[in-house]
C-alpha cells in the first residue's frame, strides 16, 4: 500500500500513517514484526519506552532496507542535560541498530526542571542534524509558551511537534501555531487511549463507509493533516488502521467530529505543565 507522505520544512518525506509503540512492552519484537508485514514503515518509538532495542531487532531480523524505513525515537525527561542527552543518543543508536534516525525529538518540555533550559537541550538535537545522524529533529509535548521562548534561541527551527490530538482533544489553536512557524503537527493518542473505538457519533459516521469508529477518527486526522502513529497489538487492529485511504469525510461528517471537542477535560494524558 502507497501510504501518503508529508514533506516536512527540510524536505524530509515521512509516511503520514506510522506505527506507535507506547506501552508495547511484551512480545515487542514479535508486534513490530507484524507491522512491518502488514506494511508499515514509519515506527515510532523513545528512550522511555524502554523498547528500542526489540525495535531494531525486528525491523533488521525482518530484513527491510534501511533507507525504506522512517525511525523516530524520542530524548528520555532525565537525560536532558547536554552531556547525558549526548549519551543517551549513542546508546538510542545502538539499540535500534542503525547509525542514523530520521526524526529525534525532545519527549517533554520539562519547564521545571533544568532551570527551564530545555534552549541548552534543543542545541544538542542541533548537533545531531548537523552531523547527518538526525535527519529531522523535533519536539513532543510543547505548547505555545514553550515554543515562543525556545524558537528565539534555535538556528534549525523544529521540523515536528508531537502533542496529544483526538476527537475530544484537537488542540486547534497549537495546530495554528504550528503551521504558522512551518512545523508539522504529529498526533499521538490519535484514539484518545481506546475511547474512540466506543464512540457512538464516529460510529454513525463510518456506518455509510463501511468503516469503523476507530478509522473514523484517524482518517479525520489524517485530513486535518496530522501524522499519526496507532498502536495496535494484534494484525488485525494493525491492518484495520491502515485501511483509511478509501473513503473521504464530508464537511458535515467533521462537523459532527469537531462537535466532539471537550478542551481540558477530554485530555487522555499528561499536561505538559504537570510533567517535570
Amino acid at each position: 500500500m502507497n501510504i501518503p507522505v508529508t514533506v516536512l520544512s527540510n524536505g524530509i518525506e515521512i509516511p503520514s500513517l506510522g506505527f506507535g509503540t507506547y506501552k508495547v512492552t511484551e512480545n515487542i519484537a514479535p508486534i513490530v514484526t507484524s507491522a512491518l508485514e502488514v506494511g508499515y514503515r514509519h515506527i515510532d518509538t523513545a528512550q522511555m519506552y524502554g523498547n528500542e532495542a526489540e525495535v531494531g531487532q525486528a525491523w533488521t531480523s525482518f530484513g527491510v532496507p534501511r533507507e525504506e524505513l522512517f525511525l523516530t525515537s524520542k530524548l528520555d525527561n532525565p537525560n536532558h542535560d547536554p552531556a547525558d542527552a549526548r549519551a543517551s543518543f549513542e546508546r538510542t543508536l545502538s539499540d535500534l541498530r542503525t547509525d542514523y534516525v530520521d526524526l529525534f525529538l525532545i519527549h517533554w518540555p520539562m519547564p521545571n526542571s533544568y532551570n527551564g533550559d530545555y534552549a541548552a537541550t534543543w542545541r544538542v538535537l542541533e548537533e545531531f542534524y548537523q552531523q547527518g545522524r538526525a535527519r529531522a529533529i523535533g519536539l513532543s509535548n510543547f505548547y505555545p509558551e514553550h515554543l515562543l521562548k525556545l524558537i528565539p534561541e534555535c538556528e534549525v527551527i523544529p521540523h515536528v511537534n508531537q502533542v496529544e490530538s483526538q476527537p475530544y482533544l484537537q488542540n486547534r489553536a497549537l495546530h495554528d501555531f504550528n503551521r504558522e512557524l512551518g512545523i508539522a503537527t504529529e498526533a499521538w493518542s490519535p484514539l484518545a487511549r481506546g475511547r474512540a473505538a466506543d464512540d457512538k457519533v464516529l460510529a454513525e459516521i463510518g456506518a455509510p463507509y463501511g468503516k469503523s469508529a476507530s478509522q473514523v477518527a484517524l482518517r479525520w486526522g489524517l485530513e486535518r493533516g496530522d501524522i499519526l502513529f496507532p498502536k495496535a497489538s494484534t494484525k488485525a487492529r494493525q491492518e484495520e488502521n491502515m485501511d483509511l485511504f478509501d473513503f473521504k469525510l464530508t464537511p458535515a461528517d467533521k462537523a459532527r467530529i469537531a462537535a466532539l471537542e471537550e478542551g481540558e477535560s477530554g485530555r487522555s494524558g499528561s499536561h505538559p505543565a504537570n510533567v517535570g
